[in-house]
């Protein structure tokens, strides 16, 4: 039955390579013929490869630089002589840094090929608009999750060993934490830039052409919300299923026991049923996208319970931990379902910012902190419940096991949470796609027909896109704190090995764990000014590019016929402060998690790791909700409600999105990948850590 899983597992990355195939050529089949969409929409594409290449290639020389010291130093230190073990350890990080990027790429393709569809398609209606937009998404959705179960399968297969799955986790969490962080810095420059330009001082429309930032914002949406989400996502799904994988194999005797198999066939379930999720996506005539997106996520989430309770029954899994899957998966809906209300532009915190902002932006910041503020309490409790529920549940499985247990009951409910990531990604990657698509129908003079359709996509799309962030990072929360299990376990054996006393749990009485607790939660604060100031520095040179284009070009501001913007020239001042800014920020966080490690050893480790998880959940969740909030108020205003457009609520709004884009697509979003990494770091060097230590 364990081989079986693993073949299993293959087997539905495959179909969902194979389904992701069918869609991709099926957006390609949709017509377009608008020749000013076809040009945009070329710049676009070419300015989004051109970022990828000169982004991947920084990443390449970390990576290998990466690689080089886990060969010499993980899983243990290479004149030891498990050179074998080394070998594998170095070239698993390496295929997870390669997965996540190939996946990223697809996206990529794929999502600036459907935003010309999808504008073009609106001419006839939203239907077809939206379904070119969420078939495009979806072959995001299926390269992702069929990348990241088909990686961890692979390796697992060919070695046998849990800790090697965690050097490709490390892999694909160290590039996709610089990946979001770099996508993020170069989105928001160009839509700061954009907007400040455009709207504020000029009184220009969104995606007006004579704007010569339009296009860098457009490549933005895709390099940040295409690219790096994906990344984002595929280390939340590796992370989870490597850290259900080494509390498992702390459990069975066997390399391919009950639980480890269990691992694989719930991950493998869980990309089936987002296959079926995504084939029965429909929308009516005059059908809500939002709707739309949001029915085919409970139908993702129904088949998967089917599915893996048939499953259980089968193979006879435990009903416990099914059990503990399961609640995982429903509070992930069930705080997708809050973070909605705090983001959508029909439910009153919008409405209620949107109001604020006509008094002033002062109004329209304080609101919208606030709200976001309040956002997170009702996600860390879904986060505390669901691991409580998942611990209680699975420790009296076996009494003597209780804590290895009750830690995989946490990890599984991680997996479950991340079950249906499939759709969650194509959810996600649909947003950008119809952004895109609403700038080009503006561009290539559609009409206000199409526009409104397309804003209406739009605006679904932010919704989604703020539900399907708050979803990643309490998927996140869930997977640390399984993180923290692993951490222990690998500290654990190690221990045993070398005859000394193990770690059951962290007194925070304990200097050093409480001298870990300090530094880690000051690490996810000081990562968002890294990459806030990242965006601040990088927008003002840009706003002064846009300022000198306007001033130079003759005819550009008045819109003269012929006369057009250096488009290329923003996108080169964004790519190139992204660059600048992409090392910094994840290479404190990664030094930080050293330092207190061979200074305090696994106790100071322990503190880290839940300061850095507390801390940094709570800053990303407001940080998300209260950009997302931000965006759906500057939305709302324009569709005609405090004044509508160039009043002074819309201006005030304009500012609360300025300070909120940072915030939700920059920041925010990067911080689950910063605890991501840093409990991978913590866990491979845990040996190490346990050994060297100044005062552990």
């Amino acid at each position: 039955m364990e081989k079986l899983m693993l073949y299993l597992s293959i087997l539905i990355s495959l179909v969902a390579f194979a389904f992701a195939g069918w869609l991709f050529l099926w957006v390609k089949r949709q017509p377009s013929d608008n020749p000013i969409i076809a040009k945009n929409g070329g710049l676009i594409r070419q300015g989004a490869r051109t970022f990828l290449r000169k982004e991947y290639t920084v990443l390449a020389r970390f990576a290998l630089v990466a690689a080089v010291l886990i060969l010499i130093l993980l899983p243990s230190p290479i004149w030891k002589g498990n050179i074998i073990n080394n070998v594998l350890m170095a070239v698993s990080y390496l295929m997870g840094t390669a997965f996540s990027a190939i996946a990223g790429l697809i996206g990529i393709e794929v999502a600036t090929i459907a935003n010309v569809k999808a504008a073009e398609a609106a001419k006839s209606g939203i239907k077809p608009s939206f379904m070119a937009g969420f078939r495009g998404g979806a072959v995001m959705g299926m390269a992702v999750v069929g990348a990241s179960l088909l990686g961890v399968t692979i390796v697992y297969l060919l070695t046998g060993d849990a800790t090697t799955v965690l050097g490709f986790s490390f892999g694909a969490s160290s590039l996709a934490m610089f990946a979001k962080a770099g996508g993020g810095i170069f989105t928001k420059t160009a839509d700061i830039s954009a907007d400040l330009v455009g709207k504020v001082e000029l009184g220009i429309p969104e995606d007006d052409p004579r704007n010569p930032a339009v296009i860098a914002d457009n490549v933005g949406d895709n390099v940040g919300d295409v690219a790096g989400m994906g990344a984002d996502l595929f280390d939340s799904n590796v992370a989870s299923m490597a850290a259900a994988l080494v509390l498992a194999g702390s459990i069975d005797k066997e390399k391919f026991g009950t639980n480890i198999s269990m691992v694989f066939c719930f991950a493998a379930l869980g990309l089936l049923a987002s296959v079926i999720g995504v084939m029965t996506a429909r929308i009516g005539k005059k059908g809500s996208p939002t709707r739309a997106l949001n029915s085919s996520t409970y139908v993702t989430t129904g088949v998967y319970i089917v599915l893996t309770a048939a499953a259980t029954a089968i193979f006879k899994f435990n009903w416990r931990i099914w059990l503990a899957c399961i609640v995982g998966l429903l509070v992930g809906v069930v705080i997708g379902i809050t973070t909605d209300y705090f983001t959508d532009d029909k439910k009153k915190p919008v409405k209620m910012v949107a109001k604020a902002s006509g008094i002033g932006p002062a109004f329209t910041i304080l609101s919208g902190i606030s709200y976001g503020l309040l956002s997170v309490l009702p996600a860390m409790l879904g986060i505390g419940v669901s691991a409580l529920a998942a611990y209680k549940l699975c420790e009296s499985i076996d009494p003597a096991l209780a804590l290895e247990y009750s830690m995989f009951g946490i990890s599984m409910a991680a997996v479950g949470m991340l079950s249906i990531v499939g759709m969650i990604v194509s959810n996600d990657a649909y947003g950008p796609i119809v952004d895109n698509a609403r700038g080009l129908a503006e561009m290539g003079n559609l009409g206000e027909d199409v526009i409104e359709i397309t804003d209406e996509l739009d605006s679904a799309g932010n919704t989604v896109k703020a539900v399907t962030k708050g979803f990643a990072i309490s998927a996140a929360g869930l997977t640390v704190i399984s993180l923290l299990g692993a951490f222990m376990s690998e500290v654990n054996i190690a221990a045993a090995e070398l005859g000394i006393k193990g770690i059951e749990n962290f007194d925070i009485m304990n200097p050093l764990v409480f001298f870990g607790l300090l530094i880690g939660a000051a690490i996810p604060a000081v990562f968002s000014a890294m990459l806030i100031l990242g965006v601040d520095r990088n927008a003002q040179r840009l706003v002064a590019e846009i300022h000198r284009q306007f001033r130079e070009i003759v005819g550009l501001k008045e819109g003269k016929e012929g006369v057009e913007p250096e488009y290329d020239k923003c996108i080169t001042i964004a790519t190139t402060g992204a660059m600048k800014e992409l090392i910094p920020a994840g290479l404190t966080a990664i030094i930080a998690t050293l330092v207190v490690g061979f200074v305090g050893g696994v106790q100071a480790i322990g503190g880290f790791l839940c300061g850095n998880i507390i801390s940094g959940l709570l800053l990303a969740l407001f940080m998300s909700n209260s950009g997302g909030l931000w965006d759906n108020s500057k939305k709302y205003v324009e569709a005609g409600n405090e004044g509508g457009k160039g009043s002074p609520a819309h201006k005030a709004a304009v500012v609360g999105d300025t300070v909120g884009d940072p915030f939700k697509d920059t920041a925010g979003p990067s911080i689950n990948t910063q605890i991501t990494v840093v409990s991978l770091v913590a866990s491979l060097m845990s040996t190490l850590f346990l050994t060297l230590s100044l005062f552990g």
